[in-house]
């Protein structure tokens, strides 16, 4: 049966919901059935030319209605071992997307909804915002989503003393990310978000970015929540140092003279600054990312958050459990095989003059003879696990905070990595294809859908109301007020549970005695 819908005269024709309409102008998105989804806008100006290398300044208006179904170019970035097959790159990449519940329009909904913030991981090297197909969560979790581009590598982070005044270079990435957390105040409403009730959240470089907005002055009052995922957020470089490797990426690039670098810099090829500048290592992988003692960064939020220096605002906070043989199976698939006789080295490498101290808490023989697995865990547990619990720890005393650990040990595991002499397990970023669909692996068994289902209402009801708990779901208790292990939330299919031994698991007393 067809209903004819009337209405009385004068009253005003319903509102097309693909419409929305912003300070800088209008946009055209996509509707479906579950979700409405605005791609592709443009939340700063195109840092290019005079731009480069400066903070973002605020996007310029259009006419007419823009085009939104489509994302962005990602930012620049080095395309070898490309996981998006090449999708397009540019400078003109400060865009960001908007994914929404599926409703008529902002107008008929009488309460805005809360607002989550998504910034992508990749070292600070690669990655982009469309990668995250935020729909399901969204729609399940009654929330609006944000997805960010930023500036990266050597255009995101590059320090030279040249490229403004002292104190105030470097940081252009994280600078960004400030701009589309300004637009997000300024502009969600529209879609029917409540810019009151934000959620700022990130995964690897953009859980380090989390760390990073907890601290900075500018970022204050921009969020009311915040989610860390795997972020190793005391991998931030000291300005000193930032500046004097990028002394020598500008010679490498030859812009060697001080007095004309900045000139010299901003008038190269984009394609000649793709290599990106590296300040920081972790294991074998190599990062970009922020500066500390820099006006936007002035602390190390590792510091901060000992200090008790950091924004009260409840966190959600967790970690992989096999985090580090991700970059370990990338390393095997590229010829790069770690042997039982390469392992010492490989320590040696990686933790100087504590190798010895090392390999004697790590042996062999604790994980069947294979080095693969035993580098990982290093690795996962002295620059992932145990810098979660410190901060966890940290954040605990001033705010709520909710702990998880995520141990699925069979998680849908993209195609190359299922064919490893040795199992990858709950690396880092298998957890994401839980809360986005990023496609690429294997479906969900049975019991991983229902686990996906249960994180997607635990990030949700965080997001909503500053705490994970909802119905039909196991309590997650807050971490604890800093003085024990805490309380964490083991996230497994079939078996979600609350441990407290993540300290012991993962030898974080035997770290922390290193200094780490």
């Amino acid at each position: 049966m067809v209903v004819a819908c009337t209405r009385e005269p004068g009253e005003p024709a319903p509102t097309d919901p693909a419409l929305v309409q912003t300070a800088a102008g209008a946009l055209r998105g996509v509707v479906a059935d579950d979700h409405r989804f605005f791609a592709g806008i443009p939340y700063a100006a195109a840092p290019v030319g005079p731009l480069r290398w400066r903070p973002p300044e605020p996007a310029e208006k259009w006419d007419g209605v823009r085009d939104a179904t489509r994302v962005g170019p990602r930012c620049m970035q080095d395309l070898q071992g490309d996981i998006e097959l090449g999708r397009q790159t540019d400078e003109d990449c400060l865009t960001l997307n908007v994914w929404t519940p599926r409703t008529d329009s902002a107008a008929q909904r009488s309460e805005p909804r809360p607002v989550m913030v998504w910034i992508h991981g990749g070292s600070f090297i690669n990655g982009s915002s469309g990668v995250y197909d935020s729909r399901r969560l969204a729609a399940r979790g009654d929330i609006l989503v944000v997805t960010i581009n930023y500036r990266l590598g050597t255009l995101g982070f590059l320090a030279h003393p040249s490229l403004g005044p002292p104190g105030q270079v470097g940081n252009y990435g994280l600078a960004d990310q400030q701009a589309a957390l300004r637009w997000v105040r300024d502009n969600i409403a529209d879609f029917g978000g409540d810019p009151a009730k934000v959620t700022v959240a990130g995964e690897s470089a953009g859980g380090m970015s989390v760390c990073d907005h907890l601290v900075a002055p500018d970022s204050r009052g921009l969020f009311r929540g915040a989610i860390i995922q795997s972020g190793p957020c005391q991998a931030q470089l000291a300005l000193p140092e930032a500046e004097r490797i990028s002394l020598d990426y500008a010679r490498d690039a030859g812009c060697g003279d001080p007095e004309t670098a900045a000139e010299c810099l901003r008038a190269l090829p984009a394609d000649r600054l793709r290599d990106p500048v590296r300040y920081f290592r972790i294991g074998d992988d190599a990062l970009s990312g922020p500066v500390t003692g820099t006006a936007i960064l002035p602390k190390d939020p590792m510091v901060a958050f000992a200090d008790g220096d950091a924004a009260q605002v409840p966190l959600l906070i967790g970690s992989n459990r096999d985090e580090f043989t991700l970059f370990v199976a990338l390393q095997h698939l590229r010829g790069v095989q770690l042997s039982p006789a390469d392992y010492p080295r490989e320590l040696a490498e990686t933790f100087g003059p504590n190798a010895d101290a090392v390999a004697r808490q790590y042996p062999l023989d604790r994980y069947g003879g294979s080095a693969p697995l035993a580098y990982s865990a290093t690795v996962t547990d002295a620059d992932f696990a145990c810098v979660d619990a410190r901060i966890a720890s940290d954040l605990a005393r001033h705010a709520p905070v909710y702990a998880y650990g995520f141990n699925d040990p069979r998680p849908p595991t993209p195609d190359p990595l299922r064919t490893l002499p040795f199992p990858i397990g709950a690396s880092h970023s298998l957890e994401l294809r839980y809360l986005f669909d990023v496609g690429g692996a294997p479906p969900f068994t049975p019991a991983q859908q229902v686990l996906s289902d249960q994180m997607i209402d635990y990030w949700a009801a965080f997001i909503r109301t500053g705490a994970p708990n909802g119905d039909g779901l196991p309590v997650w208790p807050a971490a604890g007020d800093g003085t024990t292990a805490g309380n964490r939330l083991s996230l497994k299919p079939d078996d979600i549970t609350v441990v407290n031994d993540f300290d012991r698991i993962h030898q974080c007393q035997f770290w922390a005695g290193l200094g780490r």
